[in-house]
This record gives C-alpha cells, sequence and structure tokens, in this order.
C-alpha cells in the first residue's frame, strides 16, 4: 500500500467513518461481480449521503486515485470489479432515501435504493413507476439499472429502465454536482426533455461519465386487474414469430420466455429451496380473486411439471388491465397471436413471478450449485433465427469440451420494445463458489446445495466460449446493454460517433479517473 493510498483512506475514514471503510477480506464481497473477481482495491467506501458521496469523489480526485462504482451487485461484466490493485471501490447502496411526490406524480430516489424498496414504498400508496425493476431487484438498485439499460417487469408496457426517467443528479469526477432534464433549469425534476436530453446520456453509459447520485421517475396508479397466462413452442422461430407479433400491440406489462434447460432448472430450485407453500400464498396474493388463485394452485401442483418436462421453449405473460373484462381481451387476443405457433399452457411461472417478482438470488448459482454466467444480445428480429441456427451449430462443435468440463447452457428471451429481440444465454460449470455466492444467497439454502472444488480447466473454458460468443453475437449485428468492460463499445461504433463519446468522456472527466476501460474508454 502506497502512502498516498494510506492517507486517502484516512481521509475517507475521517468522512465516513471507520465502519464505512473497508479494507483487505472485508472488500472481497464487494469486488467480486456475478462471474469473478479482477483487483484487490484499495478500499470499499460507502457514503451515506449525497454530500458524502461529492466529498468522496472529490478526495478521489485529490488524489488522483482511479475509482469505480457498485450498485447491488447484480452484475457480471466487470463493470465495478477494479481492473487493477489499488483502485477505490464506491458502492452506493446506503444512498437509499425515497421521496414520493404523488400529486406531482414524481418520485426520487437516490442511486442505492432496491427496486423492491421503491416497489414496496409506491404499492403503499397504490403507485407504481412504468418500468418495475428486472428480476434481480431483490438487490438491484435505481443506480445500476439506468447505468444497465435493464428489462423485465413492465417492460412489455414501457420499456426499459432508461425510458423511465426523467431526471438525474449525477457527480462528475471532480464532485460537482450536475442536474439535468427540467432540474437542471428550475430545480424541479418534472421533465425530461428541455434541449438534448442529458438524461438519456447517462443512461446505459455503465457509470463511465460519472456517479448517478438521485433518479427521478414518472409514476402510475396500479391497474387492478391483472391475470396470467402461459405458452409452449416446439422450436425457436415458433417462438419468436408469436413473441413479435405481441411485441407490436404492446398487450401485455410484462413477459418472458425460456427454453427447456432452464425450465427444468428453475423446478429443480423451487423444489431444493423448498418454497411450494410460500409460491401457493404468492399466487394466491396476486390472483384476481381467491377462487381463481386456489384454482391456479391446484392447477401448478398437478400439471406444472408435466407441462414443463414437454416444452423445448416457453413464453410467459403478466396481463394488466382496469378490469377483468379488459384483460380478458388482451389475453383474447394473444390467444389469437400464437394460435397456429404454440399452445396454452397452465399459467403457473408467470402467476409466481407476479406474487414473488423480485425473487431471492438462488439462481446465481445452478440448480445443482453449479456456477453461473449469463451474456446477452439484443437482435433485430430477422436476425434472431439465423443467430440460433449459428448457436446451436457453435454448441455442437464444441461438444467435447462442454462434455469435457461439465459445462451446460440454457436460454432466456424476451422481445425489446417492437423492434428488438433479447437472447440470453446462461452458460453453467461446476466450480467452487465465491464470496459473493455467500453474500447474496439466503444461507439455508446454499447450504443445501452440493459444493465444488476449484476447477480452473472448467472456469477457463468457460471464459473461451464467452468470448467466442460474443463475436457471434456480434457477427450477428447484435448490440448489448450491460456492456462494463465484457462486450466491444468503443472498438464497434462509428468513427464520429466514438470521437463524439470520447469527447465527452474527456469533458467531464479528464483524468480518467471514473471506472477506467468501462466502454472500452
Amino acid at each position: 500500500m502506497t502512502a498516498g493510498a494510506e492517507q486517502l483512506r484516512d481521509r475517507l475514514r475521517d468522512l465516513l467513518g471507520e465502519d464505512h471503510v473497508l479494507t483487505g477480506p472485508a472488500t472481497e464481497p464487494f469486488a467480486t461481480d456475478v462471474y469473478r473477481k479482477l483487483g484487490d482495491p484499495c478500499a470499499v467506501v460507502r457514503p451515506g449521503t449525497v454530500q458524502q458521496l461529492q466529498d468522496t469523489v472529490r478526495l478521489a480526485a485529490e488524489a488522483g486515485t482511479r475509482f469505480g462504482v457498485r450498485g447491488g451487485g447484480a452484475s457480471y461484466t466487470d463493470g465495478y470489479s477494479p481492473v487493477e490493485d489499488g483502485q477505490l471501490l464506491i458502492d452506493v447502496c446506503r444512498l437509499d432515501r425515497i421521496a414520493i411526490e404523488k400529486d406531482e406524480g414524481r418520485v426520487t430516489v437516490e442511486a442505492g435504493v432496491t427496486w423492491k424498496a421503491l416497489s414496496d414504498a409506491l404499492a403503499a400508496h397504490g403507485l407504481r413507476t412504468p418500468f418495475r425493476g428486472p428480476f434481480s431487484g431483490l438487490r438491484a438498485t435505481i443506480g445500476g439499472s439506468m447505468s444497465q439499460n435493464s428489462i423485465s417487469h413492465g417492460s412489455g408496457a414501457f420499456g426499459i429502465s432508461a425510458e423511465s426517467a426523467l431526471a438525474m443528479d449525477v457527480v462528475l469526477a471532480d464532485g460537482t454536482l450536475l442536474r439535468t432534464g427540467s432540474a437542471s433549469a428550475t430545480d424541479k425534476p418534472f421533465a425530461r426533455h428541455f434541449g438534448p436530453d442529458l438524461t438519456g446520456l447517462f443512461t446505459g453509459d455503465c457509470g463511465v461519465f460519472g456517479v448517478k447520485a438521485r433518479i427521478t421517475l414518472p409514476v402510475l396508479r396500479q391497474l387492478p386487474a391483472h391475470r396470467p397466462i402461459s405458452f409452449a413452442f416446439p422450436d425457436l422461430p415458433s417462438m419468436h414469430e408469436a413473441m413479435r407479433l405481441a411485441a407490436a400491440e404492446r398487450i401485455e406489462d410484462t413477459h418472458f420466455a425460456i427454453d427447456a434447460a432452464l425450465s427444468q432448472g428453475q423446478i429443480a430450485r423451487q423444489d431444493r429451496a423448498g418454497s411450494t407453500l410460500s409460491m401457493a400464498l404468492s399466487i394466491l396474493r396476486s390472483s384476481p380473486s381467491i377462487a381463481a388463485g386456489a384454482a391456479q394452485v391446484i392447477r401448478a401442483a398437478t400439471q406444472a411439471r408435466r407441462h414443463i418436462g414437454r416444452a423445448e421453449f416457453m413464453c410467459h405473460y403478466i396481463v394488466e388491465g382496469f378490469d377483468d373484462a379488459e384483460v380478458r381481451a388482451r389475453l383474447h387476443r394473444l390467444r389469437t397471436l400464437v394460435h397456429g405457433l404454440g399452445v396454452e399452457i397452465v399459467a403457473t411461472v408467470p402467476a409466481v413471478v407476479r406474487g414473488m417478482p423480485f425473487a431471492p438470488f438462488y439462481n446465481t448459482l445452478g440448480p445443482a450449485g453449479e456456477r453461473w454466467v449469463p451474456l446477452h444480445g439484443i437482435l433485430p428480429h430477422d436476425a434472431v433465427v439465423p443467430f440460433h441456427a449459428a448457436l446451436e451449430a457453435f454448441f455442437r462443435s464444441r461438444e467435447a469440451i462442454l462434455e469435457r468440463y461439465g459445462i451446460w447452457h440454457g436460454g432466456m428471451f424476451s422481445a425489446v420494445g417492437t423492434s428488438g429481440f433479447l437472447y440470453e444465454i446462461a452458460l453453467y460449470w461446476p466450480d467452487e463458489q465465491t464470496a459473493y455466492h455467500a453474500a447474496v444467497i439466503p444461507e439455508d439454502y446454499l447450504a443445501r446445495l452440493p459444493k465444488y472444488p476449484a476447477n480452473p480447466g472448467a472456469r477457463k473454458a468457460v471464459d473461451q466460449i464467452k468470448r467466442e460468443l460474443v463475436d457471434l453475437y456480434d457477427g450477428h449485428g447484435a448490440i448489448h446493454y450491460q456492456i462494463g468492460r465484457a462486450y466491444p463499445y468503443a472498438t464497434r461504433i462509428s468513427d464520429p460517433a466514438a470521437a463524439l463519446v470520447r469527447s465527452i468522456k474527456a469533458q467531464l472527466d479528464p483524468a480518467g479517473l471514473v471506472s477506467p476501460g468501462v466502454l472500452g474508454l
């Protein structure tokens, strides 16, 4: 540890208190993401107010110390992991204040507020945000999702996380606070568009332009009626076509699709977690009536495993409306669009998701305790089927490597607006658990899972497969959301676009202190 680093840590202790400047082994769970750990930070610091966040950044700037920013940690792209020893890591999870202005139609949250905490706070007033959060919203923060362009709950009707941002307060590399949207002129964050879209500049930036401190989102009245519906498909082209047709009409609030491998893993996780009763209660709580909920529970108990076991692909929808008549009309339209492409099955899975939208982090390990890492691409519709064929050929050509190291894979899918399609691949392999898993997975569940020794051979093979899959995605014209350092960005975009992005970075962070290497900058 250099004298300069030790001096910075002392100044940060004076600012934040000893308990909020972590060093040594205590930094391990914070510096490790879902996939891996890279370097060791000189410290993990946890400011408790926006002013403390500004002062922390200012002290780092004065010391010339590079730093990354961590929210809930639900990332896998090396975006916040220190790439070299001695960087500072700022954890924003103590920035957790929520200010609801229901008559003004907005809510302002600090960057460390989780989607579950926001959802619960708004639900007490009968409110919601348009985008409600990713499935990882038990830990994923609003600041992190704005940096990463998340999808999931609410995306069917309202788009990705960035589309639900009105304004932001962003701490720049010297500690200055920048306000965007209407707040840049009126001090009230009630509108996003006033001249150039400065709010949009900080969405999807993976934190490279500055540190998000506050985000303002619009609020809506919750719709009182909802119903889930599920379909099974024999192949991906049929499922993709059905999802494309449904997306073009924006029929539902939330949807997601999974292949047979993940379907089986999902059931295995539910059994191992001993969650049958809690899921039944979730279905009952989220059903339009007690009778409908009871019928759903009975169908889940008698039919779900049989249907899931037979389907190659399944797509699940949650449909909302002002009353049950509207919901039923929407369901009828979905059935009409899917006719001839797939068959309706018992809607157990979306009923559970509706009742428990932000589940515990069971799936950060595989159903038998395997290590897990996802990767994704958003494809134009005309590239989806060709990519799928190329992917199947890719895995066939690597069967020997997969078998040798016990690597298996599954897929998750979603329409993104009317013109894009998310194709996510999950890789699993036997390997030792990390400090991240110990920190985020419920202890009782973790204790039931098999344990594996360190498996560097499998880890190396997975890393190689990941790089090759990224090339496959990009060869089919895919783009990516949580880019971090795992996906190419600066080298893929056109020269004029790259020059503009680099000039913005140089203007906001001339010393290159904030999230070095992220986005390839």
